[in-house]
């Protein structure tokens, strides 16, 4: 049975009017989140073998996690969890706590070409704008866009001496304002089109995929887009299909769109925060930050990409993306080149725990692959 559809589309003042979407925890569910901690550094196990009695939180401690996901999958499609006291835990410590909650709210993916599954969000000097440029490991301001996942969390360690701020917009919203001022791209965006994977995917797929930018169910909406993979398609693969003018067209108007005041809500990720957003329902960006010089004061959050038990059905031409289009399915990450034995034991166990459909992951082999 599917899960009721309950994210609405919101504005930036909606956001700032109703503050229900931001959890601030109690003394004792941290407590717990500590005493957890303490028991699982004492075992010193490997991420992908740990299980939830390695990491066994309080009843409180839980609930909380899994009112965050429902938050998620409700009204605002998206949830910030104060309160980790992330000031006294190491960063060893912060990640071993991050990966212990995560095995009570999904099933982790894997996020790079390295497969990894715990990314780092700090600036090592990357480019963004470039071939196989990523944005979580440079210091530039971001196009909006989704992570490959249901919920895509960040635990904020660390803040920028300034910048960073986080932005966020109404997938939904976005859709409505198409409607209302060009009803006639909104059949363009429900097209196929052409993304790079900018070089994440796993080496028996081809280095692009095809996915709409808006689904089309009149239930179940869902949006994917992120303008730099879509232009690095164009630029990188001379066998996807060039834009037709429509199609840039309805890129420009969606750059012109959700930045706007209208769309667009600023929230400050401070210290202690976990920011969950649901990546069909929500579009992010950042704007650009400048770092501290110390090694040690540096900006950085920790990032999860999670497949959860309470996600919604998905539109049949998301599966050569997301891989399981069924609701509550293990999907979506980006494969890489290092997948393990290891996570595929921990992927299949994890689910299991959880109540979730999964299958062996296998690649779906396009047309245009097919002829490449």
């Amino acid at each position: 049975m599917h899960p009721p559809f309950e994210a609405r589309a919101w504005l930036a003042r909606d956001v700032a009017q109703d503050d229900s979407w931001i959890l601030r925890m109690n003394p004792a569910e941290v407590a717990g989140f500590d005493a957890a901690l303490t028991h699982a550094r004492g075992l010193d196990k490997p991420l992908l073998a740990m299980t939830q009695a390695d990491f066994p939180l309080p009843a409180a401690a839980q609930a909380v996690l899994r009112r965050a996901i429902e938050a998620t999958q409700g009204r605002w499609g998206m949830c910030l969890l104060k309160g980790f006291p992330v000031e006294r835990w190491s960063e060893a410590d912060t990640r071993l706590a991050y990966w212990g909650m995560s095995l009570y709210m999904g099933v982790g993916r894997t996020q790079n070409r390295a497969s990894e599954i715990i990314n780092d969000v700090r600036d090592i000097g990357a480019s963004y704008k470039v071939k196989g440029g990523r944005g979580y490991n440079t210091n530039a301001g971001l196009d909006f866009h989704q992570d490959s996942c249901d919920v895509v969390a960040l635990l904020c360690r660390r803040t920028a001496r300034s910048g960073g701020t986080s932005k966020v917009i109404s997938s939904i919203a976005l859709r409505d304002e198409v409607q209302r001022l060009r009803p006639d791209l909104m059949p363009v965006l429900q097209q196929r089109w052409f993304h790079s994977y900018q070089g994440t995917q796993d080496p028996v797929q081809p280095p692009y995929y095809g996915c709409p930018i808006f689904g089309d169910d009149p239930v179940y909406f869902c949006a994917r887009t992120n303008r730099k993979n879509t232009d690095a398609a164009q630029r990188d693969f001379d066998e996807v299909p060039r834009l037709t003018s429509a199609q840039v067209e309805a890129l420009d108007l969606l750059d012109q769109l959700m930045p706007s005041d209208k769309l667009c809500y600023s929230m400050e990720l401070e210290r202690g925060d976990m920011q969950l957003l649901n990546n069909y329902v929500t579009l992010h960006s950042r704007t650009p930050f400048e770092d501290f010089d110390e090694a040690d004061q540096k900006r950085h959050l920790l990032r999860l990409w999670l497949a959860v038990p309470s996600s919604q059905p998905l539109p049949p031409q998301w599966e050569e993306y997301y891989g399981d289009v069924r609701a509550g399915a293990v999907r979506g990450g980006v494969r890489g080149s290092a997948i393990t034995r290891e996570f595929l034991d921990y992927e299949e166990r994890q689910a299991r725990v959880l109540g979730m459909a999964w299958r062996p992951w296998r690649p779906l082999v396009t047309r245009e692959a097919a002829a490449a």
